[in-house]
């Protein structure tokens, strides 16, 4: 198989190395080292489905892998090497599926989360004991750029399932899409933390990993952040005292029902591709409590977002949580991303979008 030269190295590509590669049509090309293979499957998440790739092992023991189209953004892939799930060895890993994971970035002709030349803010890593979950919680902290002048505003925001407090930094370059927004004064420089999305105790822990167990982690959450999050943050840090929850996917269902549980405490409330747990057609709620807002004097501005190629489920949460909204004129924002699935570039976007629209 001879490569066209119509390519370009995917920005997910470790220093030095050619692959994978993309071309202006979306087209993508890989090469790994497998010699000893004898099948070589590549597979990836929701913008990677009907790759139609041609595949070929040389006589050296590469296999050279070409595929039709992809669909814009971020997108986690792997192979399949004789039946085993295999990362490529020439990207970045992301965490996600529950472990380090291949990535490719397919150009949108976006440039709002590109490293410009702006000043820049920072990521920090911190921690904390918690009695909730009886051992230490790690989490991320972006310093906007000029922290240290004044106070901000602090933006609680979560990951999804499968993955942990590095997704919203590695690929949600959160980092520049806030400081291209700061630097464009588009929206208010903020703090923002991006906490651990999984609040069990060691006995809890052993539970089924099933939607329950979802919903016993995010009512552990809830307490987390109220009683033992916030408090060390606003001792730490030079804040405001104005905050904001927000999240993707589960993240999603997080920042609601906490943001739900505490009007008083947040001006704003983000859900990035709606997630509802252990809900019914009657009784869509049941542990979401939503009705909050509704007898809340408080109003948290409340956002909703979601991938126009979404998987019909979550445009059934998504429906849902607008129907409840718009019946109890309770106002909202809503945003679909063009083009885009339940991936990274939707949640960026979303992201994109809220931020300019919280702490005025």
């Amino acid at each position: 198989m001879v490569f066209s030269q119509n390519y370009t190295t995917s920005i997910t590509a470790l220093e030095g190395k050619e692959f994978p590669k993309v071309d202006t049509e979306r087209q993508t090309q890989f090469k790994v080292y497998f010699p000893d293979a004898k099948s070589v499957i590549l597979e990836g998440g929701d913008g990677m489905q009907n790759l139609k790739p041609t595949i070929n092992k040389d006589k050296e023991g590469f296999w050279n892998v070409s595929t039709s189209p992809l669909e814009i953004g971020f997108h986690y892939y792997w192979f399949t090497v004789d039946g085993k799930r295999t990362n490529d060895p020439n990207t970045k890993l992301y965490f996600g599926y529950g472990q380090p994971t291949s990535g490719i970035e397919i150009p949108s002709g976006e440039d709002f989360f590109f490293e410009k030349k702006v000043k820049h803010g920072k990521i920090m890593d911190d921690s904390f004991d918690s009695k909730v979950t009886l051992g230490k919680r790690n989490f991320k902290v972006y310093l906007p750029p000029n922290y240290g002048t004044e106070k901000f505003p602090v933006l609680y925001l979560y990951h999804g399932t499968g993955e942990d407090i590095t997704g919203w930094e590695k690929q949600g370059y959160i980092r520049n899409i806030l400081d291209n927004l700061f630097a464009e004064k588009k929206a208010k420089e903020m703090i923002v933390v991006m906490d651990y999305g999984i609040a069990l105790n060691p006995e809890e822990e052993k539970r089924p990993d099933d939607y329950p167990r979802a919903v016993l982690s995010t009512k552990n959450l809830d307490k987390i952040v109220v009683q033992e999050l916030i408090p060390y943050i606003e001792s730490k840090y030079k804040t405001n005292g104005k905050k904001a929850i927000a999240g993707l996917s589960r993240g999603s269902y997080q920042a609601m029902l906490i943001g739900a549980n505490h009007p008083e405490l947040f001006s704003a409330i983000g859900s990035f591709s709606p997630v509802i747990y252990e809900g019914t057609e009657s009784q869509p709620f049941k542990e979401l409590p939503l009705s909050n807002l509704l007898k809340s004097k408080r109003k948290p501005f409340f956002f909703i977002g979601i991938g126009g190629k979404e998987e019909a489920r979550f445009f059934g949460f998504n429906q849902t949580i607008v129907t409840y909204l718009t019946q109890n004129k309770y106002p909202y924002s809503q945003y679909e991303s063009p083009q885009t699935y339940h991936e990274w570039l939707t949640w960026r976007r979303c992201l994109y979008q809220f931020s300019q629209k919280i702490f005025k």
